[in-house]
């Protein structure tokens, strides 16, 4: 299998597919980092929700340390405002504006050196669609509204919400478009819930749905990536990011020396790995 993946690599094409997951998103610049120190690059990328932010960010130019970086230190808060209105309690003007001032110029999906797709779940026909033109910044917050928690985003006369409604991870979106796909799965299911809010309900319910529908996607993948252990950690709890970032970057190192595709044992990680450590060995909150 490993030779196979291998002679697919060297004559063209690798996708990566990055799934939803909330904070826990920040496993996907680890597992950039280590698909980068393995020494590859995606040729295209697509993402759903948490997935949908790093990728754009990742093809916009950032590294996975930059991405680790604009997300530390922060808490839901700065990245949202409670308006309960319009069909959801919370908007996101907050990190619209991060997102955009990180996308290095680039305003469009098109425009973006590595070609990128955006999950989405169209709310107004009820199926699953994709964007891979058009302005990226909105249609990264529609793929990231979860509904209730987030209101939907209208593009174009279409109400978008959350990608992960109906598909949590992107790999339907490339399998045709690469030779190789590697899909990273940062959305593991935590038993027996903490569940005290209405936030917390309505976020259990999307986790459900998300791991109802993630499994094909994942066996479409050549190598497919989980996190388990970040299952504990909270969707919007960013207090352990570089545990989380440590995590996605363990697992994906494993997965493609596990199939051959482990190039080099150059280091990238040592501007994270300190304060991952540290991070690592504190008590996950329970998921809401």
């Amino acid at each position: 299998m490993g030779e196979d993946l291998i002679k697919k690599s060297s004559t063209g094409r690798l996708g990566v597919a990055l799934s939803g997951g909330g904070a826990r998103g920040l496993a996907h610049a680890g597992a950039l980092a280590a698909i980068e120190e393995a020494g590859m690059r995606p040729d295209v990328i697509a993402g759903v929700s948490a997935g949908s932010v790093a990728a754009v960010l990742y093809a916009a130019g950032n590294s996975p340390a930059r991405i680790l970086e604009l997300f530390s230190n922060r808490g839901f808060r700065d990245f949202v405002d409670l308006r309960p209105r319009y069909g959801g309690l919370f908007n996101m003007r907050p990190f619209e504006k991060l997102i955009r001032d990180n996308l290095n110029g680039y305003e469009r999906l098109e425009d973006l050196p590595i070609p990128t797709y955006i999950g989405v779940t169209d709310f107004d026909n009820g199926v699953s669609t994709e964007f891979h033109q058009g302005e990226i910044v909105p249609r990264v917050v529609a793929s990231c509204s979860i509904p209730i928690v987030f209101r939907p985003v209208n593009i174009d006369g279409t109400h978008y919400v959350d990608g992960g409604v109906l598909r949590n991870h992107p790999a339907w979106i490339i399998r045709q478009k690469c030779q190789t796909l590697i899909g990273v799965n940062v959305s593991p299911l935590k038993s027996h819930p903490q569940i005290d809010s209405f936030v917390g309900v309505a976020l259990r319910t999307y986790n459900l749905m998300a791991k109802a529908n993630q499994r094909r996607d994942m066996d479409l993948c050549d190598i497919s990536v989980e996190t388990p252990e970040i299952a504990s950690y909270r969707t919007f709890d960013l207090r352990y990011v570089d545990a989380v970032y440590l995590s996605g970057y363990i697992h994906t190192r494993k997965a493609l020396r596990d199939n051959g595709l482990w190039k080099t044992s150059k280091t990238t990680l040592s501007s994270t790995s300190s304060s991952s450590s540290s991070h690592s060995t504190d008590s996950p909150q329970p998921e809401s």
